[in-house]
């Protein structure tokens, strides 16, 4: 029951070249940014990524992506990532784009057993009718677009289908974690870290505060360890390690006002 590796080098050593993996994180937030730099320096290449974002600036799957060691990635939001919208454009790249809730929904039914739901996100467009690009040919022009999705009527309202997703590994950051994998997430790392954790069929989880057994009270469970294979404890420098994407703040009083 204790799930607990000694390094995070250790925790993806068995990642081979082509595998999938699910990544948490929402932004910057939450992202298992030291199991990506140790995937990394392991030098793995080809990889099928889904994960909401791709990073951004330096951090998170960025690192990956700008060493070209990502070929497809099936995600929501690729704005403020200028390599991945380069690479996406110049044909070096595959990307499924979906609806965020789309996404996150898919991910769980995999993780549930649950092979397709149907859902009226993306009804009447390309998400359904199909043609999205999935991968420039480098001069403009579309190689790869996505099908067209079965549509059904239920009670007169349009549904489309769509597919949960499974992967070979997935990845996550929690905020605590106990040796048997049961793991706490903290404000919007939750957003995608759980259902990224349900997708992946070996789980490896890096958390800021490890919790002995007994630790973490029942009711305060985000995600249980049964999803959770591998735990990584980080150092208290690695877990305060946290940057912001964008950074914006309030304009103090001006002198001589009330307040100043």
């Amino acid at each position: 029951m204790d799930k607990v590796v000694a390094s995070a080098a250790e925790a993806v050593a068995d990642i081979p070249d082509g595998a999938s993996l699910a990544v948490g994180g929402f932004g910057l937030g939450g992202i298992p940014g030291i199991l990506i730099q140790a995937l990394y320096d392991a030098g793995v290449t080809g990889l099928d990524v889904v994960s909401n974002n791709c990073g951004a600036l330096d951090s998170g799957l960025a690192v990956l992506l700008s060493a070209g060691r990502i070929a497809r990635v099936t995600g929501s939001y690729i704005g403020g990532n200028k390599e991945f919208a380069r690479q996406y454009l110049g044909g070096e790249i595959e990307l499924e784009l979906i609806p965020q809730g789309t996404l996150a929904e898919r991910l769980r039914a995999g993780g549930s057993g649950i092979p397709a739901f149907y859902t009226p996100a993306g009804v009447g467009t390309q998400v359904a009718e199909g043609g999205l690009p999935w991968r420039y040919d480098g001069r403009g022009g579309v190689a790869v677009a996505s099908p067209a999705k079965e549509v059904r009527e239920f009670g007169g309202t349009a549904y489309v289908l769509e597919h949960g997703i499974t992967t070979d590994f997935a990845l996550v950051r929690a905020a605590k974690g106990d040796r048997h994998g049961n793991l706490v997430f903290n404000k919007s790392a939750r957003n995608f870290n759980p259902v990224a954790a349900m997708a992946g069929r070996i789980t490896i989880a890096e958390v800021e505060e490890l919790i002995e057994p007994g630790g973490i009270d029942p009711d305060q469970v985000h995600l249980p360890g049964v999803f959770v294979q591998r735990v990584v404890a980080l150092s208290p420098e690695q877990a305060a390690d946290k940057k912001i994407e964008n950074v914006t703040v309030t304009p103090g009083p001006r002198p001589g006002k009330a307040g100043a």
